[in-house]
């Protein structure tokens, strides 16, 4: 018999060698190469020799198809994020920021599940039974019905979970404190936490009961661990959020059972997280509309629109290379902006500080809010403030030309529900709804709308002196 093939595994990242060294060379860490054995673990089986597999029935495509079953939590928000609820049977990894609020939108997602009559059980590997109980006092969850407990072992665990009454939902907090007797590196290491999700994500889909695994993340922001670990389960979320504001958005990046890009909108306040049904009005709480330089953005975050204002300062420097500060948004994609605006429409950028913010914390992630940062960086660098009732979308490419982005009703009717009368858009873009009350301008290319930001800044210099 062939000697089994061992292989070494950095603990940090997860990068295979094939031979042990003190420095891993995915990562750089030192001290972090374990030896694994790969008859054991993940893709392992319990012996040295592999058995003859079974044949399977095959099916075709077609058929009767049955809509997966949720658990609807009445969490408006929460159920957009998740499409519909949970899925009974699946896993779903929760990450976010240390301190963001993760442990307390499971802990109300928990009670309100429980007041519907679910069963429910909590499990806290980084808190005692006092701390988790100080936290559902603080959200009035004290006097639901949720089964609480505080391991951190994976046999322990599924023991618990796995004895009387399926569960309709378990909470783990988080999978980072989690260990096996199976695996004999530390907790939170690559094997453990990957050894854990593992036997959480079986006991799921033999029990039908839904998971929920929180991760932590790392500096970069992505979820700590293993990158198979977002493989494995069913659906990723990520809760993000500016410990400097007050508002929290929790961000769908995976769905097998339903859509991504969804995102749901929360407010943090001393009773917990609550839910924020039209994100628009928060983001433009407090937009000073006589001020140069800012633009309404018209957006989609997956099937919601929002409406979010980008704001832009150009100020001259004596520098001899100018700053580029970007906050909300790619600064890679900000110089594409500079260079088109100085190539095809002579706005000399060159000599100036740019600084650029999305209000209220907001990040923009689609190429559509080129347009509106194309029009704050004019509107500022010219001292004219742009139209107040006046949203702006549209990608622009190299040559300078606007083009179309998807979902253009939807962006107009939002703006239409919050008062604003105008918008700037493609002229090729298409569901543009007929016969509507706003006043739409079309933009063919960029130096159209230069042109029509510089018409309205000299109409309004001539009108003082007619008067």
């Amino acid at each position: 018999m062939a000697k089994p093939k061992t292989q070494f595994v950095c603990q940090n990242c997860g990068t295979v060698h094939n031979r042990w060294a003190g420095k891993c060379d995915g990562c750089g860490e030192w001290n972090t190469i374990i030896e694994d054995d790969q008859m054991g673990g993940i893709g392992g089986g319990p012996g040295k020799m592999p058995k003859k597999g079974r044949a399977v029935a095959l099916t075709t495509l077609s058929g009767e198809t049955e809509e997966a079953p949720r658990i609807h939590t009445g969490i408006s928000e929460l159920d957009r994020a998740t499409g519909g609820g949970f899925v009974r049977g699946s896993a779903v990894l929760v990450g976010g920021d240390p301190g963001i609020g993760k442990s307390t939108l499971l802990m109300q997602a928990a009670a309100a599940l429980s007041r519907r009559g679910h069963r429910i059980i909590y499990v806290s590997g980084e808190e005692a039974v006092a701390q988790v109980r100080l936290r559902a006092q603080r959200l009035d969850a004290a006097n639901t019905e949720v089964l609480l407990a505080a391991e951190t072992n994976v046999e322990d665990i599924l023991a618990t979970i796995g004895d009387g009454k399926r569960p309709d939902l378990v909470i783990i907090d988080s999978i980072q404190t989690l260990w096996s007797d199976t695996a004999d590196s530390a907790p939170g290491t690559v094997t453990q936490v990957r050894t854990g999700v593992q036997a959480m994500i079986r006991f799921a889909k033999q029990t039908g009961a839904a998971m929920v695994l929180v991760g932590h993340v790392t500096k970069e922001g992505q979820i700590a661990g293993p990158r198979v670990v977002e493989h494995m389960v069913d659906a990723v979320l990520y809760f993000e959020g500016d410990r400097g504001h007050h508002y929290r958005i929790l961000r769908t990046v995976k769905n097998r059972f339903g859509p991504t890009d969804e995102i749901g909108v929360f407010e943090m306040s001393d009773k917990g997280l609550r839910e924020v049904t039209n994100p628009s009005e928060l983001f433009l709480g407090e937009r000073n509309s006589k001020s140069p330089g800012a633009a309404v953005f018209a957006g989609m975050e997956g099937t919601r629109p929002v409406l979010v204002e980008v704001q832009a300062l150009v100020a001259p420097t004596s520098l001899g290379t100018p700053r580029r500060a970007v906050v909300g948004w790619d600064s890679s994609r900000l110089s594409m902006i500079l260079a088109v605006l100085e190539a095809h429409c002579g706005v000399k950028l060159g000599q100036h500080d740019v600084y650029l913010n999305v209000a209220g914390g907001y990040r923009i992630t689609e190429p559509a809010a080129d347009l509106a940062v194309a029009s704050a960086l004019v509107s500022s660098l010219a001292g004219l403030a742009l139209p107040a009732d006046c949203v702006y979308f549209g990608e622009i490419s190299l040559s300078g030309a606007v083009r179309p982005v998807s979902q253009t009703a939807q962006r107009l009717k939002e703006a239409e529900k919050l008062g604003f009368a105008g918008a700037m858009l493609p002229a090729t873009s298409a569901e543009v709804p007929k016969g509507a009350n706003g006043r739409w301008a079309t933009i063919e290319d960029l130096p159209d709308l230069v042109s029509r930001i510089a018409g309205s800044a000299s109409r309004l210099r001539q009108t003082p002196e007619d008067d």
